[in-house]
């Protein structure tokens, strides 16, 4: 199966898994989505990930995490898709829930959060948000 947007793939996965109250999820392994998880467990809002194989293809295990039955993560929404990019500079980076909830983007330093890249005053391709 061909996916074309991968990080709202992923997203729509970790979305559905945490309403069934799963433990676990799986998702096809690629270098961006690797990066905005890696964002994800700095920020706190999963327990962690590791790369495995199934069916002879890699893929990633994301520990979903849950507080007070809830899972962390309460919204996801992907903001830049491939057939209608969003680039931010600095100046303009939103905030998400007045900085209760982060921006994930693209930059030329990696993916990073939106605090990250405003300690770097770095804009870029802004990926989604997450609260």
């Amino acid at each position: 199966m061909v996916i074309s947007d991968s990080i709202a793939d992923m997203l729509a996965r970790i979305r559905n898994a945490q309403s069934r109250r799963h433990v676990t999820t799986l998702v096809p392994s690629s270098r961006l989505r690797a990066g905005v998880l890696d964002v994800l467990v700095r920020e706190g809002y999963i327990e962690g990930y590791e790369q495995l194989q199934v069916d002879e293809r890699p893929h990633f295990k994301i520990m979903l995490k849950y507080h007070e039955g809830r899972g962390a993560i309460i919204e996801s929404k992907r903001v830049s898709r491939p057939g209608c990019r969003v680039y931010s500079n600095i100046k303009s980076l939103p905030r998400v829930y007045n900085g209760l909830g982060i921006s994930i983007l693209s930059t030329s330093k990696g993916v990073l959060s939106d605090a990250e890249a405003r300690a770097e005053n770095l804009g870029g391709e802004l990926l989604c948000t997450i609260f």
